[in-house]
């Protein structure tokens, strides 16, 4: 049974509803450079590192902001700005990959698949093959624009084949879906706090290969985003370079206790999974249509394209739901018009069934009776 809620559910892609407990956790102030509060980073980037079976190769590196920051440092500071990136774009955060490497002005290139379907990994292949030059792969691996679930171990497998080095943005799957770095090679894989592990936004982490760290050194583009030095001072001091965001890091060590607690990846991911399934049905029985196969789709958030009746005005929609407790997210596509709804979070089944029922009362209000999407 979950938390009695009084303020909205967020069925976003983070930031996202968090139990009482977590929110609680914030209530004390910690010292920046005490030795309580340094064993804490200690502990949080030790566990982070236990769910990725990456602790004999990969060190874990904290950095304050969202985990566009997070992704920023990782680019920054682990890419050779001689080799360019192989970018596997399916979506706006696929797009910021690029936008990133740009505005820095790394070389690089974009295999677009579009919004509905995921990258080849037989493609990628071909391409790493067509261009030696090519040094580094980037990967969403959970496009939530759309809400696919990128197939990684594939991916990882081909690039590493081809001998190229990458680079997965995790931030909204790490933690709900498996990652095994003995498994899955990686140069690095990014994640924020407050996405599957139910923390509350504030810090980013990047998961990296202890060799690509070392050889880093004077990289970076930026000093506060440079990976490698806020690595060597946290191993020199246990501490963060800067203010760190002292009571987000005691919510998120509240929130890895109870990501134990409810089975670790595969409790989450079986709780989002269900969550995902009623909320599909249940709106499939409404007429709604989903952008993406079933194959496709994630345990973390799915598009939902607009009906095409003239009484559905996505503004009304979203207002109707949020007076009746349920916050959710625009759309992402620039081809037809959608709206998201998470799977993640403090949310249950009971949640979902609660969330349909709003829909349908938001439904009648705006007197709509077909939520077939526009031909």
């Amino acid at each position: 049974m979950l938390d009695a809620m009084t303020d909205p559910y967020l069925l976003t892609p983070g930031p996202l509803t968090t139990s009482a407990t977590v929110k609680a956790a914030m209530r004390r102030d910690w010292g920046s450079w005490d030795s309580d509060f340094n064993a804490m980073t200690a502990e949080i980037c030790r566990r982070l590192l236990g769910h990725a079976n990456a602790r004999d190769s990969h060190a874990c590196v904290p950095l304050q902001g969202s985990g566009t920051f997070a992704v920023e440092a990782a680019l920054g500071t682990l890419i050779d700005p001689a080799r360019p990136t192989l970018v596997l774009s399916n979506g706006a955060y696929g797009k910021r990959l690029a936008a990133l490497l740009e505005r820095m002005g790394r070389p690089f290139e974009v295999l677009d698949s579009g919004d509905a379907a995921p990258p080849s990994p037989q493609v990628v292949a071909e391409r790493l093959r067509e261009n030696p030059a090519i040094g580094y792969v980037a990967l969403i691996h959970c496009e939530t624009s759309s809400g696919i679930l990128n197939p990684l171990a594939a991916i990882a497998e081909a690039v590493a084949a081809e001998g190229r080095e990458l680079i997965v943005d995790s931030m909204s799957a790490f933690g709900a879906v498996p990652v095994d770095a003995r498994r899955t090679p990686f140069l690095a894989l990014v994640s924020s706090a407050n996405k599957c592990f139910e923390g509350v936004p504030g810090f980013g982490f990047v998961i990296a290969r202890r060799d690509a760290l070392a050889a880093a050194e004077g990289r970076c583009h930026s000093l506060s985003l440079d990976l490698h030095d806020q690595w060597r001072y946290l191993e020199r001091t246990g501490q963060w370079r800067y203010t760190p965001p002292t009571h987000v890091l005691a919510a998120f060590l509240q929130a890895l206790d109870e990501h134990d607690a409810e089975g670790g990846v595969a409790g989450r991911l079986a709780r989002y999974t269900a969550n995902r399934d009623a909320l599909v049905a249940g709106m499939r029985r409404r007429g709604f249509v989903t952008l993406l196969e079933d194959r496709w789709l994630s345990p973390i958030i799915t598009t939902f394209l607009s009906p095409g009746h003239p009484g559905f005005d996505f503004p009304r929609f979203y207002a109707e739901l949020k007076a009746r407790g349920f916050i959710i997210y625009p759309g992402k596509l620039t081809e037809v018009e959608s709206f998201r709804i998470g799977s993640i979070g403090r949310l249950d089944a009971a949640v979902i069934t609660q969330l349909l029922e709003a829909v349908d009362a938001a439904l009648a209000t705006l007197g709509v009776d077909d939520c077939r999407p526009a031909a």
